[in-house]
């Protein structure tokens, strides 16, 4: 009995130990990053208000979108928790705390019909954001090998894709999956965890989310699809420059933005938690300085704005 008493003890000396250390470490990787004030967005999108005869967009903050295209509502990458990372119990979570406050809850939001998953880091799949939006009527596509996280969950149906894998959900709307260069461990022993990009169709629409990605030459191959509305693309977390090689540069954005030939670029992936070393706003800065004259493409700039467009199709009075 001693002797378990005493290889206990050892064992919880050495759990706590290891605890501390990655406590402190963790603190010392905040001290070198940015410090930004708490703030609340200025603009507050009103989804109930959106009409389903146009497509409506707007940045909830990080990866997080809502849209609402002719009436099929969508959300990406969800997270509206105050802090993401590893659950200790309870509301003890060791992990990134947002800078800036999510522009809508998961109430304002409503059910969505469709939630788009880019991969399975803790920032992009926030498992409490998905318990609270969890609904019998919501598909959910998520990269290969992660839909196991969410078999807890109440969904309508849960799919994964990956490579270029397509699939046709309600009335026709259509997902495909868009490689991109990034990783997709959740913890380090999730080495099968896919990662992936989507091009969304719906009635002539056609919008692309890279979810995150390093720079890649391959969203080139996005014309043959047909011409892009909207393409969002993250901006954020390339500093120091080692993260270059799984987070684009403002700059690498736009020139993939330009690749893919879409006619707007909404930047997302910035301003929201701290990930990285380079200042909070400097982004956005850096974006509109290499788009030059043509900073008028750029959209959604700030949480929680709202774009809205009549698409072409409706114009020309073609059925859906």
């Amino acid at each position: 009995m001693k002797v378990l008493l005493w290889l206990l003890g050892i064992l919880v000396f050495f759990i706590t130990a290891l605890t501390a250390l990655v406590w402190l470490q963790y603190k010392r990787l905040r001290r070198m990053q940015p410090q930004p004030i708490y703030k609340h967005p200025r603009h507050k999108p009103a989804p109930d208000e959106w009409s389903e005869e146009q497509v409506t967009v707007s940045w909830i903050g990080h990866s997080t979108l809502v849209l609402n295209i002719l009436g099929k509502t969508i959300i990406t990458d969800p997270v509206f928790s105050e802090k993401v990372g590893v659950s200790l119990g309870g509301p003890l979570v060791i992990g990134p705390k947002r800078h800036t406050a999510a522009a809508l809850t998961v109430e304002e939001t409503g059910a969505p019909d469709l939630i788009l998953l880019s991969h399975a880091h803790l920032d992009h799949f926030d498992l409490p954001s998905l318990k609270r939006l969890q609904n019998r009527s919501t598909d959910v596509i998520t990269a290969q090998n992660t839909s196991r996280l969410l078999q807890k969950l109440s969904f309508r149906r849960v799919l994964e894709l990956g490579g270029r894998e397509r699939v046709e959900l309600d009335d026709g709307l259509t997902i495909t999956a868009v490689p991109v260069k990034h990783w997709g461990r959740r913890f380090p022993w999730n080495a099968d965890y896919g990662w992936t990009g989507y091009l969304i169709e719906y009635c002539g629409v056609r919008l692309f989310f890279a979810g995150d990605t390093a720079y890649t030459p391959s969203f080139k191959e996005l014309r043959r699809y047909g011409p892009i509305d909207i393409a969002f693309l993250p901006i954020g977390a390339y500093s120091p420059d080692s993260y270059q090689g799984n987070h684009c540069t403002p700059e690498q954005a736009w020139q993939m933005f330009l690749d893919s030939g879409a006619q707007h670029l909404v930047p997302i992936h910035w301003d929201t938690f701290v990930l990285s070393h380079e200042p909070v706003d400097e982004p956005l800065q850096r974006l509109l300085q290499i788009a030059g004259a043509d900073a008028s493409r750029i959209l959604l700039r700030e949480h929680g704005e709202t774009f809205t467009f009549t698409p072409a199709v409706l114009h020309e009075n073609t059925p859906c």
